[in-house]
């Protein structure tokens, strides 16, 4: 089963009758606000995809939909459409209670000199700290214009035999994650990282990964006016609580 469909499967089960009550559709990152007043968020992909002004064909409709209809669209074809879909997640998981802990996400892989460490998707503020514990340590990302990055194709090889992956969320929406996935063989860690995680171990249940490291947001209508106007990461943060879960 793809991730994308366990998501859909273990979202469906606590959607209830959900409605959209907000959706931003910023250019660094996505929200959607669901009719509880929860609010999820997805990084946004490359808005070209759509070859035209127009990035969604319901655009103008969405607000009042029923979350469940949304929900599924984690598994669009069309990128921006799988963003509001794992942003729907992640706003109907934000009600669920987790056994988490707040710590610096890299902090809990306890990575050892003689590891052989995986990134996929360039995490700049990581990389020192990672490269200090003397391990092995490749990038793997689309774009080959970062330093010292493998290709996609030599990444799957490099996964197959890591010790620890550490591995964006931004995967679940350009359709990737799941050869990412398969590609884990031997970890003894694996992480999802970055904002639009979904922070549910049901999900992730019949994989290799052991640990979710995301975010929950604490003032939705900050967030809301960030992503509205630009902002991503950086700016958010203060309004966002990090969090992490095991698998």
């Amino acid at each position: 089963m793809s991730l994308s469909k366990s998501l859909i499967n273990y979202g469906e089960s606590i959607c209830a009758r959900q409605k959209v009550a907000d959706i931003r559709l910023g250019l660094g990152y996505s929200c959607v606000e669901l009719s509880d007043g929860k609010i999820g968020l997805a990084w946004t992909p490359d808005k070209r995809q759509s070859g035209s002004c127009t990035h969604l064909r319901n655009a103008g409709n969405l607000v009042g939909a029923p979350a469940i209809e949304l929900l599924k669209w984690l598994e669009s074809e069309i990128l921006l459409e799988r963003a509001v879909g794992l942003a729907v997640f992640n706003a109907l998981n934000s009600t669920v209670e987790r056994d988490k802990n707040f710590k610096e996400a890299i902090s809990q892989l306890k990575i050892k000199g003689d590891e052989h460490v995986v990134m996929v998707g360039y995490f700049a503020p990581l990389v020192p700290a990672i490269k200090k514990t003397g391990c092995k340590f490749e990038v793997v990302e689309l774009d080959q214009n970062k330093p010292e990055v493998l290709t996609p194709e030599k990444g799957f090889a490099a996964l197959e035999k890591c010790d620890i992956a550490i591995i964006t969320a931004t995967s679940i929406i350009n359709n990737t994650v799941d050869g990412l996935l398969e590609s884990l063989k031997r970890n003894r860690e694996a992480v999802i990282l970055g904002p639009s995680t979904p922070m549910s171990p049901e999900a992730f249940a019949d994989t290799r990964v052991t640990q979710l490291s995301g975010s929950y947001v604490k003032d939705p209508q900050a967030v809301k006016s960030i992503i509205s106007q630009g902002g991503g990461t950086m700016i958010m943060k203060k309004y966002l609580q990090f969090a992490n879960v095991k698998v």
